[in-house]
């Protein structure tokens, strides 16, 4: 259940393009990607499993409304406004509207109704979450793997032809660059997001005790890893040999070719199974994470009815395209996505420092302080007037300029939590009578 929930379309199309071109640099590469892709996803569900909590509970270490205030900010950019909608319009675009003549493909009936049948599908099977492992884990994940293992298998029999050189970023910093692209597939926020998912599914199970429920979350964090990992090395690999067809813009383009070359017309089914199934199992978990958590967050409604508004609003955004939604996410996710590696970073080591409140706000501060223009950036909104301050932060160029003001924060809220309970142990000096 949890490989399908993290593995959307995005990670299906990733992996292909980063082989082709990473060319004979790929083994680098793709450990660079993995450590990303899968690493910190991975260790997102161990600090939820340990914490026993949701993502709110993690957030909330900075303080109680701030932890609202970020969990209702991910949830939602995750749900209904971003992350489902996108999933059922990539599902549409590399599954259905491949059989579709070009001038349907476009039609926005077409596209109405495939989402209609789409949600309708995603509420039905997101309704009792406790069936989530009987429903996902148990016949769709299995049905995901073998297609997956079809595509690979052909084209180890069949390769398309030889890795070539290097291109692009990668001919310098093949690892640097796969750990980057790892870093873009936004699993580490969905893993947050599913956290809630994976203990609920662990204690349906019948297993109540807390360190049981831990240890169970981390193994079947670390079975999805390994499965995940295969998957990625796998669909490299085929991207790896596809010189020959040609250098693609995107991994979606070079994954239909791939499919055609080896399977021709025939092989658009399978890779539509393949799309179709990834992005439900996503889109499933999704509904059922944000409606777990606003039924937790809004007592007197019902999650049947909280899943229902979300998929219906799912539906309408979805039908602004994919286009649309992709430029309004991008911006969003680049101030967010850093926010959550800070929080798990700091949950790892939160009794080092004393769990102190000042260290989590100041090394957020830090972070926000970088990402708000790297979402300004995204949002096509003139910085010129930062350039010259931003380009001396070390690591800026590489995308990840707020490492370093996030630890300078960091340590600068330590000295003043450190200051803050001295001056506190020392304020309270009980008087004998």
């Amino acid at each position: 259940m949890l490989f399908s929930l993290f593995f959307g379309a995005g990670n299906l199309i990733f992996p292909p393009i980063l082989g082709q071109q990473a060319g004979d640099s790929f083994v680098p590469a793709i450990i660079g990607f993995i450590l990303t892709g899968v690493g910190l996803p991975l260790l997102a569900v161990v600090a939820v499993a340990l914490s026993g909590r949701d993502m709110q509970h993690l957030a909330g270490r900075v303080s109680p409304r701030f932890g609202i205030f970020f969990a209702i900010i991910v949830y939602v950019s995750l749900g209904p406004a971003m992350g489902i909608p996108r999933v059922a319009n990539v599902a549409y675009e590399m599954g259905f509207s491949s059989f579709l003549p070009s001038h349907h493909a476009s039609n926005p009936w077409i596209l109405f109704v495939y989402t209609l049948i789409f949600f309708g599908s995603v509420f039905w099977m997101s309704l009792n979450p406790s069936k989530l492992v009987e429903r996902i884990g148990s016949w769709l994940t299995p049905m995901l793997l073998l297609s997956i293992a079809l595509l690979f298998i052909g084209g180890v029999l069949y390769p398309i032809g030889e890795g070539g050189p290097a291109i692009n970023e990668y001919v310098e910093s093949p690892g640097f660059k796969g750990f980057m692209n790892g870093y873009l597939t936004m699993d580490t926020i969905a893993a947050l997001a599913f956290g809630i998912i994976v203990l609920n599914s662990i204690r349906g199970q019948g297993v109540t005790e807390k360190r049981a429920v831990a240890k169970a979350a981390i193994q079947a964090g670390l079975i999805a890893g390994i499965g995940l990992s295969l998957v990625y090395a796998a669909l490299g690999y085929l991207g790896v040999t596809s010189v020959s067809l040609g250098y693609f813009k995107n991994g979606g383009q070079l994954l239909t070719d791939v499919v055609l070359h080896l399977f021709g017309r025939s092989g658009l089914i399978l890779l539509a199974v393949i799309v179709t199934l990834a992005c439900l199992t996503t889109c499933i978990g999704l509904v059922s994470a944000c409606s777990q958590y606003f039924a937790t967050l809004m007592k007197g409604m019902a999650y049947n009815r909280i899943a229902l508004v979300i998929c219906l609003l799912g539906l309408l955004v979805a039908n602004l395209g994919l286009n649309k939604i992709l430029s309004i996410s991008e911006p969003i996710l680049l101030v967010i996505y850093p926010v959550a590696i800070v929080l798990l970073l700091l949950s790892f080591v939160h009794k080092w420092f004393g769990g102190y409140s000042q260290v989590y706000a100041g090394a957020l501060i830090g972070t926000v302080l970088i990402s708000l223009f790297d979402g300004l950036k995204g949002a096509k909104v003139p910085i010129e007037f930062a350039l010259p301050v931003l380009r001396h932060i070390p690591l800026y160029a590489e995308g990840i300029g707020w490492f370093i003001p996030a630890l300078a924060g960091g340590a600068i809220g330590y000295v003043i939590g450190k200051l803050m309970a001295a001056r506190d142990k020392q304020s309270f000096n009980p008087t004998k009578n």
